[in-house]
Order: structure tokens, then sequence, then C-alpha cells
């Protein structure tokens, strides 16, 4: 009987699922597993109404969950009791998204991983383990190079009026939002990080215009000031990238890297692909 595993990797608001097996599968897609914000059986209830009947056709030997919040066995543990209520036969592995970035992106080969998505992280991977992992300090002191952090930029230049014309009238184009509301949605509602990730958009859309460059370039550089300097292997590892912000903001990160010293690796917009390599390969007897 073929032997088949189940991939996750989660965020607070999606979770990408993968079957593999000696052929892979494609992915479906749930709601988030957040154990900051749900508790086991919440998890269960949620899960078997978004899960494709045919999930429970295949024999799936083990459970490999990479998911936000995860990083402390207590929170690791409630998605893995609510994963082995709805899989009582199978391994189930629960670890931090982080980690799930350090595989996809390194393999079982030492390098350093950073995520540039909604928030931002980085770590020191050794191929087995994480072995040091900059402090991150959220989107209010920290994100650096993030989605939070570069629309937090693009917030300040509005409001602060520091835009010219052309682009202050494309902003309010585009959002048709005022101080008042804006205020509002980062202070007083749920979610500030992703409202303020969502001003990311304006920075693609208006590529080559200096001070959209200036920014995008700003504020990737302090994640490099502040993350990857930290890292004693920084000059004889490959530093490889992650998420939204990564994939569309390549080229800043190639300049950088090339004026920093830093061997670039792989730089890719979702974890799912090379954590479907990496445990296909695993599970065939390559690594």
């Amino acid at each position: 009987m073929t032997e088949f595993i189940l991939l996750a990797d989660s965020g607070a608001t999606k979770t990408e699922w993968r079957l593999i097996g000696h052929v892979s599968q494609p992915s479906f897609f749930t709601s988030g597993l957040s154990p900051y914000h749900m508790e086991s059986a919440l998890m269960v209830d949620l899960l078997k109404k978004e899960f494709p009947d045919s999930i429970y056709e295949k024999p799936i030997n083990s459970v490999f969950f990479y998911g936000t919040g995860c990083k402390t066995n207590p929170k690791a543990n409630i998605v893995k009791k609510a994963l082995s209520s709805i899989f009582p036969d199978s391994n189930i592995h629960v670890t931090h998204d982080l980690m799930g970035a350090a595989i996809a992106l390194c393999g079982n080969k030492p390098g350093i991983a950073c995520i540039l998505g909604t928030g931002s992280n980085s770590c020191e991977f050794n191929g087995k383990k994480i072995t040091f992992n900059s402090p991150g300090l959220g989107f209010i002191l920290g994100d650096e190079g993030s989605g939070a952090y570069m629309g937090r930029k693009v917030i300040a230049h509005y409001l602060y009026q520091q835009f010219d014309k052309i682009l202050t009238d494309s902003f309010e184009e585009q959002f048709k939002t005022n101080k008042d509301e804006i205020l509002h949605k980062v202070y007083k509602e749920p979610y500030p990080n992703r409202y303020l990730a969502s001003f990311a958009v304006f920075l693609s859309a208006h590529r080559g215009h200096y001070i959209i460059e200036n920014i995008i370039e700003d504020s990737i550089r302090s994640f490099f000031d502040q993350h990857i300097v930290r890292y004693k292997s920084r000059f004889t590892s490959n530093v490889n990238f992650v998420g939204s912000i990564s994939f569309h903001f390549k080229d800043k990160i190639v300049e950088l890297c090339e004026a920093y010293g830093f061997e670039l690796g792989d730089v890719i917009k979702q974890p799912m692909s090379g954590l479907a390599k990496y445990h296909k390969e695993k599970l065939i007897g390559n690594i």
C-alpha cells in the first residue's frame, strides 16, 4: 500500500495542505489554525467542515504541520491534539512556521532563512535545526521589511503629505479612505498588521517612482541591518527568502545582497513547494 504524508503550512487566516506520496496531490486550503486564537475542539470542528472528503480515503502515515504560534510545546500541543483526533492512526508532528520556512528554503543544508510576508522573521539553520533566531518584535516595534512595515510607511507618507500630487491622487483613488478611518482601523480594530500590509500593494503598482523605490529599499535594508547582519554565517551560507514581499521585490533583495556581500540562495513566494520537495525526497529515501 502506498504511504502518504499530509503537509500543512498554516498562517492565522489560511492553511495550505498537500498530500504527498510517490505521486503528489494538488494543494487544498482551509482556514488558518492559530493556537493563540483557537482551542483544539474548535480546530476539529473547522477541519471536519472544510476538509475534502477525499482526504479520508488515503492511508496517511504522518502529518507534518508547520504553523504560526506553534513555537512553544503548549501551543503546538493544541494543534497536535486536534490533528490526532482527526487522524488517530497517523504520526503527528507540529512545529512553527519558521522551521517550515527553513526546511522549504534550505532542505537539509545549512543556510539563513528569511520570511518577508505580512510580518517578517529569520533564522540561522544548520540543516537539521534552527541554531539562532534574531529576535522579532512584532509589527509595532519591528517586522522590518514586511508588508506591515512597508504599508505603515505608505500610510505615513500619505498622511504627512510627503507624496507628490501623482502619488497622492493615485492613493486616494485606489484606497478611498481618510485619516480618521485609517487611524480607527489601526488603533481600534482587530488585526491592524493585516490592515497595514494591505497598503503594500501600492508600492508594486508604482515601481519606478523615486519615493516608492526609496520606501522599498529602506524597508528591506532595515531588515538586513537589524537581522541578517547578526548571523555569523552570513558570509559563508546562502541567504534565502520566502513570502509575498520577498517574491514581489526580489530585485531589491538581489541588489542589497550584492551590496552587503551576501550570497543569495532561493527566493520563493510560498513554502509549500519546498516542503513538498523535502518530504518527498525523504519519503523515497534520498535524505
